[in-house]
C-alpha cells in the first residue's frame, strides 16, 4: 500500500471501516519517522475522521474510525463495554488437533513486563483479567499464502478476544505453547523465521451503528 492508498471497507456520515496493512502504525508515534500511520492517511481523505481503537503495528485488518465526536463517544463506549465482537485469524507454530470446531477459552491475566517493554507476561497475581476464545480452522498450511509459511507444522486459528489487553492474543497463544508465526516479541527464533510478518489479521467486526443502533458486520479476508 502506498502512502496515498486506502482500503475503505465502509463509509457513511457516522463511521469509516478501513483495512490496515501490516507494518503500519494505527496512530502517530514519537519522532518524525513515526508520523506516517493509518489515522493520518485516513484523515488526509476524510478530514473529520477520529480514532476509536487501535491495532498493533504488526497486525493487519479491520479498524473503525468515527466521523463526529458523538459517534466517537458511542463507539468508544461500545468497545470499552465489550459490545463489539472482534474476530481474528492467526497462524501459529506447531500442530493443534481439530476438536470438532469447538471454541476453547484462555483465561489468564496479563501484566506489562516493565523491564522488557513493550512485552507483556502472564501474571496470576498482579495481571489484569484477560479472556480469549479460540478454535482450530485448518491444520497445516495449505493456505493461499503458503509462500509466507515455510514449515508444514502450523495451525490456523480463529480468535475472539473477550477483553482488550495490549498484545492479548499474542501473549495468550504463547502461553499455549503455540506462538503466532512471525511474532518478533513472543515467538521462538524458529517461529519468527517461518514468516516475514506477524500472521495475525483482524478479520471481523460486529458493531451497532452509533446513530441508528443497527447491527453492522464487516469482514476482511486475511492476506495469508
Amino acid at each position: 500500500m502506498s502512502s496515498t492508498e486506502l482500503q475503505v471497507v465502509f463509509e457513511d456520515n457516522a463511521l469509516l471501516v478501513v483495512d490496515k496493512p501490516a507494518g503500519l502504525l494505527s496512530v502517530p508515534g514519537r519522532g518524525e519517522d513515526k508520523q506516517d500511520c493509518l489515522s493520518a492517511r485516513v484523515q488526509r481523505r476524510f478530514a473529520d475522521a477520529l480514532v476509536v481503537h487501535r491495532l498493533d503495528m504488526a497486525t493487519s485488518g479491520l479498524m473503525i474510525m468515527a466521523r463526529s465526536a458523538a459517534a466517537q463517544r458511542t463507539l468508544s463506549d461500545a468497545f470499552a463495554s465489550r459490545d463489539v465482537v472482534k474476530r481474528y485469524i492467526a497462524v501459529v507454530d506447531g500442530h493443534i488437533p481439530v476438536d470438532g470446531s469447538e471454541w476453547n477459552v484462555i483465561d489468564l491475566p496479563i501484566l506489562a513486563d516493565w523491564p522488557n517493554r513493550p512485552r507483556r507476561i502472564i501474571d496470576t497475581t498482579l495481571g489484569k483479567p484477560s479472556v480469549t476464545r479460540w478454535r482450530v480452522l485448518v491444520e497445516g498450511s495449505p493456505s493461499q499464502a503458503a509462500s509466507r509459511i515455510r514449515e508444514p507444522d502450523t495451525t490456523r486459528l480463529e480468535l475472539e478476544p473477550l477483553t482488550g489487553r495490549s498484545h492479548q492474543l499474542r501473549v495468550h497463544l504463547k502461553s499455549l505453547g503455540h506462538a503466532i508465526l512471525g511474532d518478533t516479541l513472543y515467538a521462538s527464533p524458529e517461529g519468527q523465521a517461518k514468516s516475514d510478518r506477524l500472521l495475525l489479521h483482524a478479520c471481523g467486526l460486529t458493531v451497532k451503528h452509533p446513530y441508528t443502533g443497527q447491527a453492522l458486520e464487516f469482514r476482511s479476508a486475511p492476506p495469508f
